[in-house]
């Protein structure tokens, strides 16, 4: 297979200004994985000021009423409240070995741009964000946060005014101030080596996860859950149970307002094979390859493509590919709220709200659910 390929899928699919650097980025990510002093500083960093590990908890009231065994993966209490740090701090750690003065990110739900303005006030670097001017109005709190941090936020005002259009100004920055600007992606999304890349620095939930549970109960889970928007809470929730065949991994995609509308984000469910954002994955498109407005109460999962391994995963069935609609995932907030004391993020209440729909599936199971951020952002 391709170095930059998952079976059919992945590759980079970007005007040729952009070739060079994308294959020096890939050099200069490999050459850090061997740097023992980069891997030394971005594990101190993620201990002595992400707040890693991430602690795995037993949810017993809400097991007791749902019927099996649930360990939430609380990354919503990751420094910045969501599981985008890891990334984040990876790569503008990269950005600042590789001499890069100025970050630029996307942004939907805002997580990743509070993250990126995290990592890069944390390192000195300048920082700005593209975020859609439709996100910025459902996501006011987010926004403030970024500014706060000494971040510049951009509007994005074309297309449906969401994370789709954001990523597409971004690329457009980075491909005419290509010299000074690291772009910082959020998700295992975009050309080669962009998915790899975010999935490694992502794959510390699962490495966690699976040394915790294994202290914890001995063994292997049944199931390990996420969300699916992008991808990059799913695979790093996932990565290193990906050869352990007998673990199940369930991705929860946004349905929306159902599946048989045309307000969803259900790429693996309602995708087909296309080119976006750099790579050729699953999308939600027309009949004439036109992408569609993607639709979720959760503005992280509002995308309408998915990252290229999850695609290729979904499609060789190692990943069973499930939904809950946007009533489903707001009652889950209430249900997780009520039996344990913790608020939830939209979009990880969508892993939750499937806990509830599957039950008697999993009745005597024992599973892992990642809670990949904090609802405090969500709460009007």
């Amino acid at each position: 297979m391709p170095l930059g390929h998952y079976g059919i899928y992945g590759g980079r699919y970007v005007p040729e200004t952009l070739i060079p650097n994308l294959k020096l980025l890939e050099m200069e990510y490999r050459s850090a994985l061997r740097d023992t002093k980069f891997k030394r500083r971005l594990k101190k960093i993620l201990g002595e000021y992400a707040g890693r590990p991430t602690p795995l908890y037993r949810a017993q009231s809400l097991g007791k009423r749902l019927g099996f065994e649930i360990y939430l993966k609380r990354e919503d209490l990751l420094h910045g409240g969501a599981h985008k740090l890891n990334n984040t701090l990876g790569q503008v750690l990269l950005a600042k070995k590789t001499g890069k003065k100025r970050v630029i990110a996307e942004t939907g739900a805002g997580q990743h741009g509070v993250a990126t303005a995290i990592s890069c006030a944390c390192m000195g670097l300048k920082c700005e964000v593209f975020m859609g001017e439709r996100d910025i109005s459902r996501q006011r709190l987010n926004v403030f946060r970024m500014e706060l941090l000494g971040a510049k936020v951009i509007p994005v005002k074309s297309g449906t005014k969401t994370l789709k259009d954001a990523t597409n100004e971004a690329l457009r920055d980075w491909l005419t101030n290509v010299k000074d600007t690291y772009y910082c992606i959020g998700s295992v999304v975009g050309p080669h080596p962009y998915p790899a890349m975010v999935r490694d620095f992502q794959s510390v939930i699962s490495k966690e996860s699976k040394r915790q549970y294994k202290k914890a109960c001995g063994g292997l889970p049944d199931s390990v859950i996420a969300c699916v928007g992008g991808g990059s809470n799913a695979m790093g929730s996932y990565n290193e149970y990906l050869r352990d065949e007998q673990v199940e991994l369930v991705g929860v995609e946004a349905a929306g307002a159902g599946l048989g509308s045309k307000k969803h984000g259900a790429t693996l469910s309602r995708g087909s094979d296309g080119v976006l954002h750099g790579s050729l994955s699953l999308l939600l498109q027309d009949r004439w390859g036109q992408v569609l407005e993607s639709h979720s109460v959760s503005a992280g999962l509002d995308y309408p493509g998915v990252g290229p391994q999850l695609a290729h995963l979904a499609k060789k069935g190692r990943i069973k590919v499930a939904s809950v609609t946007d009533r489903q995932a707001v009652d889950a907030v209430r249900l997780l709220c009520s039996t344990e004391g913790i608020l939830p993020a939209l979009e990880s209440a969508h892993a939750i709200a499937y806990l509830k729909k599957d039950r008697k599936r999993l009745f005597g199971k024992s599973v892992i659910v990642t809670v990949s951020g904090r609802g405090d952002k969500d709460v009007h």
